[in-house]
């Protein structure tokens, strides 16, 4: 868009909706894991407080 010369309102847009959408996604895999992922690992004795700080880790990206 931008070497097309189109109005950077509408490159704005753009992105906004892109960010929009990659919000989602990562928001979906984020219950994904909680509901799996984090379930199987507390279910097989990993630590409670190990899980939690991975998460905190990552979204604090």
């Amino acid at each position: 868009m931008i070497e097309d010369g189109k109005y950077c309102v509408d490159i704005l847009n753009q992105i906004k909706a892109v960010r929009a959408a990659m919000t989602t996604v990562e928001g979906n895999i984020l219950k994904k894991h909680l509901h799996e992922c984090v379930k199987d690992s507390l279910n097989s004795g990993d630590s409670f407080d190990e899980k939690v700080n991975e998460l905190v880790r990552i979204l604090k990206r």
